[in-house]
Parts: C-alpha cells; sequence; structure tokens
C-alpha cells in the first residue's frame, strides 16, 4: 500500500459510470461531492489524513453511452472520466468514493450489475497498489473491500480506456509499459453501439425539488444527445443519424438578415412554433446583434429582450395543443457573451449557452494587448465558466477574433490551403484547453465548438472551414502537440451569411442578394455541414433547412 499523507500532492484518474436513475444528474453530483472530502469522509479518515484534505476536479474526458459489459441484461451505461489533483492517501480516496456512491444512490447489487452510481480509482499518479496480503494475488475475484491501482481491468475495457484517452492519452501504464492510447488501439475489438453523449438540464427547477446536498443544486435532466466517435478504428456510423437544427431567433431591432421580425413577444412566439413543427431541435434566442457596427446593448436591455421569451415558452399550456406541448420542452439556446443575461435566462429555463466570443467578452481588437481590455477577457471567462458549471449547461464556443468584419489574415499559419482550418485549432483551441481544463473548468462533455463561418475570415476562408470542417476535430498532431479541439462535437453556422451574397455576385450568372435570398445558398452550405459531420446546423429558414438536412443525413449515414 502506498504510504502517501494529505501533505502530499498527486493526480489521481477516476471512473465515472451509472445505468439506474437519472444517470447524467448522478454522475455531476457525484463530481460535486468528491470536491468536499471534509463533508464526506468519517472522523476516522479524517484522522489518517492529519491535514485538511482536499479533492479538486481539473479534467474530464467526453462521456459516453455505452452497452453493459459482462452482465448484459441490464440498462445502458452512461460512462466518463476524471483527474483530480488530491492529497488524499489512495485507501482513503477509495472510502470517499464509497460513501458518495451511497450519497448517490447505489445499493448492493451483483458485481457489474446496474448501480446509480460506480465510482473507481483507475490510476494514483505513478502508484502500483494492492491492500490484499501477498498470497490472495493470483484472483481477481477477491477484491471487496480491497484497492488495486492501477485498476486491473483497465486494460480490457473500451469505456474505461476511451475517456482516459481523451485526457491522458500518453501516460504510461506503469505495469504494461504501454500509453493509454497503445492500450486502447490493441483492444481486440471496439463496441460499435458506443456514443458519445452530451446531457441539457431541466429549466426552471421543478417547483417542488428537495436538495439536502451541501453542493450546488444538481438539475434533472431534460434530454441528451449522442453523436459517433469518429475517431474510432472501426465505422461507427448509425442508421439512424440525427444532424440537429438550430433555429435562429433573434430578438434585436438591428440583426444583419432579420432584424424587427421577431422582436415582438407576438412574432417570437409565432416563430418557436414554426421552428419546433418544421423539425428544429433547439431554439437561440438573441438580444444582441454581432453584426460589425451594431449598437450597443446594455446587459439589463439584452436580459429583457430574451428572457419574456423564454419565460413565455416555458409558461405555455401543454394541453392546449400537441405543438405547444412540444415547444414547452423545447430546448433553448442563449446566444450571448454576457454571463449575468445567461444566468437568468438560465433560471428562466434555458438549456444552452451559445457565446461567439467563446467566454473571453466582446472585445474589437485583436490581438488584445491593452491591460483594461485583458483584465475584461478575464472577468469574462471567470463569470461565464462559473454560470455554465454551476447550471450544468452545454455552451457553443465559437472562433472570434473581435470585429467580425476584420482581423482576416492568417498568415502566421501558413500561406496556403489549410491556414485557416490550423488558426480555428490553435486559437479556438487555446480557448476551450483554458474553458475545460484546471480548477473551475467546464465538463467537457458540456462542449460544442463552432468554427466562425463568417467571423474574421475571407470568402476562401469560410469556404475552407465548411469544406474541410471535419479535420477541426480530428485527432491530428499540431506543432507536436494532439489537437486540442479533436473529439469535440461541431456546430455549423452558414445561413443568409455575406459570404454567401459575394459568392452569388461573382462570375456571368452573378447577381446582388439580400441576406433574405440566400436560402438554398444556405442549403448548400449546410449539407456540405453535413457531409463533414457538424452535429449541429444554426439556421434561419428551419422548414426548407429541415429537409436539407433530411436527405443529407441520408446520404451519409
Amino acid at each position: 500500500m502506498s504510504e502517501e499523507s494529505c501533505d502530499s500532492k498527486f493526480t489521481a484518474a477516476l471512473a465515472l459510470g451509472s445505468n439506474l436513475g437519472d444517470r447524467f444528474h448522478n454522475i455531476e453530483l457525484a463530481l460535486r461531492l468528491i470536491e468536499l472530502p471534509q463533508a464526506n469522509l468519517s472522523p476516522e479518515d479524517l484522522q489518517e489524513c492529519g491535514a485538511a484534505p482536499y479533492a479538486t476536479v481539473v479534467d474530464t474526458s467526453f462521456m459516453y453511452e455505452t452497452s453493459p459489459m459482462y452482465v448484459t441484461d441490464q440498462p445502458a451505461f452512461i460512462n466518463c472520466a476524471c483527474l483530480i489533483q488530491t492529497n488524499i492517501p489512495p485507501l482513503v480516496l477509495l472510502h470517499l468514493l464509497k460513501r458518495i456512491e451511497i450519497i448517490v444512490g447505489r445499493v448492493p447489487s451483483v458485481r457489474n450489475g446496474p448501480r446509480a452510481v460506480d465510482l473507481d480509482i483507475l490510476l494514483y499518479g505513478m502508484e502500483v497498489i494492492d491492500t490484499r496480503p501477498q498470497n490472495e494475488r493470483t484472483t481477481l475475484e477477491n477484491l471487496s473491500g480491497q484497492l488495486l491501482v492501477p485498476h486491473p481491468r483497465l486494460q480490457e475495457r473500451e469505456f474505461v480506456l476511451r475517456p482516459l484517452n481523451d485526457i491522458i492519452p500518453d501516460y504510461i501504464h506503469p505495469l504494461f509499459q504501454k500509453s493509454i492510447n497503445d492500450l486502447l488501439h490493441e483492444l481486440p475489438e471496439e463496441d460499435p453501439s458506443m456514443r458519445r453523449v452530451i446531457p441539457f438540464p431541466r429549466y426552471p427547477l421543478p417547483a417542488v425539488y428537495s436538495w439536502p446536498h451541501p453542493v450546488p443544486v444538481v438539475p434533472p435532466t431534460l434530454l441528451h444527445w449522442s453523436y459517433p466517435i469518429v475517431e474510432s478504428k472501426i465505422p461507427r456510423r448509425s442508421t439512424n443519424r440525427k444532424t440537429h437544427i438550430m433555429s435562429t431567433l433573434n430578438a434585436t431591432p438591428d440583426s444583419f438578415s432579420d432584424g424587427s421580425t421577431h422582436n415582438t413577444l407576438e412574432t417570437a412566439m409565432e416563430y418557436a412554433r414554426e421552428s419546433i413543427d418544421a423539425g428544429a431541435s433547439i431554439i437561440d434566442i438573441g438580444g444582441y446583434s454581432t453584426k460589425p457596427g451594431a449598437a450597443f446593448v446594455s446587459t439589463q436591455e439584452e436580459t429583457l429582450r430574451i428572457v419574456p421569451i423564454v419565460n413565455a415558452i416555458r409558461g405555455l399550456d401543454a394541453s392546449a395543443s400537441i405543438l405547444d406541448g412540444k415547444l414547452k420542452d423545447a430546448l433553448i439556446s442563449i446566444d450571448t457573451f454576457r454571463w449575468e443575461v445567461a444566468q437568468a435566462s438560465i433560471l428562466a429555463g434555458a438549456n444552452c449557452i451559445n457565446d461567439v466570443y467563446a467566454f473571453t467578452g466582446r472585445e474589437d481588437d485583436w490581438p488584445l494587448t491593452d491591460p483594461d481590455a485583458l483584465k475584461r477577457v478575464e472577468a469574462s471567462l471567470a463569470g461565464m465558466k462559473r454560470v455554465s458549471r454551476d447550471y450544468a449547461t452545454p455552451a457553443v464556443l465559437m472562433h472570434s477574433r473581435g470585429d467580425a468584419g476584420k482581423n482576416k489574415e492568417y498568415d502566421q499559419y501558413g500561406s496556403g490551403p489549410g491556414a485557416v482550418v490550423r488558426g480555428v485549432q490553435i486559437e479556438l483551441g487555446e480557448k476551450v484547453e483554458r474553458i475545460v481544463k484546471g480548477k473551475g473548468g467546464l465538463r467537457r462533455w458540456m462542449v460544442i465548438v463552432d468554427p466562425g463561418v463568417g467571423f474574421s475570415k475571407t470568402v476562401e476562408g469560410n469556404l475552407e472551414v465548411l469544406r474541410d470542417g471535419a479535420s477541426i476535430v480530428a485527432d491530428v498532431l499540431i506543432d507536436g502537440k494532439r489537437n486540442p479541439l479533436r473529439g469535440y462535437p461541431q456546430l455549423v453556422g452558414t445561413s443568409r451569411k455575406s459570404f454567401l451574397g459575394v459568392i452569388l455576385a461573382r462570375g456571368e450568372r452573378g447577381r446582388e442578394t439580400e441576406a433574405k435570398e440566400r436560402t438554398w445558398a444556405t442549403a448548400a452550405g449546410v449539407v456540405c455541414a453535413v457531409q463533414q459531420g457538424a452535429l449541429v446546423v444554426r439556421v434561419h429558414d428551419t422548414r426548407e433547412m429541415a429537409d436539407a438536412v433530411t436527405v443529407a443525413d441520408h446520404l451519409w449515414a
């Protein structure tokens, strides 16, 4: 057994799984409880620590839905992994995890059977630990109450190796002397049904929602999206592939394509109903135009434009009509860069944040050098991270460079094809890493990335990120390091954008177009995004784009 005490600091890898009840809620609650060891350890364990124990989650994997292993007659599991920095000795850490399992709701069951939550220590630094007597180490049938690190079945479980590969692919297993990435790719077979998932919370919270835990409230889950693992070594394409449609509801008087069209409650609700009826998966409500030169809008005014619409949707009488019932429980995204607006909207009933500045705030200059601007960036980053994490709300993080109409040169990333894609990978990747990793980071499974079509890119640059969209999140090396955007799901928004108008005006068939005349040009961009594996496409003309997506999904299923 390791003799480490609470005077030492280690990085441990933990596995989390659930297949009973609200699986996503269970895992999020467990993660929050792990960070409160003093409230969840016994007096004896606290005394053994001899110092103030702590456990800080500093990284998380993607989240996976997997078929059960060993005992197959049970519901599908949700699995993930996390890294913690801790000073808790290994055996005390095991006691903490077992205590949290009981708090979350695990009850005795058959081995490898159903459970509300299952928590395991996979790795503890480079330690090799076996608490069994020396003469009892020839079998794995006597592990109850014991601790083996590294986990003795780690190397045979894809649902363990794949999450670990998301966060520590180059870690060398201390017994096998192979990297996690190598162990994953040496598996004799993969589970073809394994998919990544994104859970969306239900807000507002139910009127009666008891919360006895000393951590921020974890909301119930409204629904989840699933999507294939693109970096798998076997094809995982599904015949029921679904590209989700995000309908754009601009509650503004000056948006580039539909300003003042939906900026009354009546017209906004009409558009929301039409969108859900046409097949939208999520409604994106914005109260501040991002077009170059748009008028300043105060935080209060932006909130007043958005929250009444959210309230109206959540306040619908589900029994009034089938459509109102669907809309009442539809996903709502808030297009904002302000944490105050995001928080107010989530409490009213929103389920997702869509931030074109990737949590760094609206600054027209790029790159930023002004000390005051850099302070504003840090304040925005801290506020948006806190809201998204505390409310367990997914976030769309977009690539941008200040003013959308400027900063279109990517020469520092090369002179030929691929320079803009590389720029997106590096620049957005740096922001995503800051948001996901470290104390207070967002769960990796809560992030959707957006390459920022139409933002600080030339026409050719926009075409590049559309044409090569899959490469943006590919598992490739960039300057000797793994792509920081590898594996993330993508949202792509081409709808009615000006670069389409520029293309339509070219050549002998060229014609000038208003934004509302670019429906079919948008369809071409949408189909390309589907072909490149986008999880979500953001559109204005929902019914027409739903037809395009339906056919495209069948083409590339």
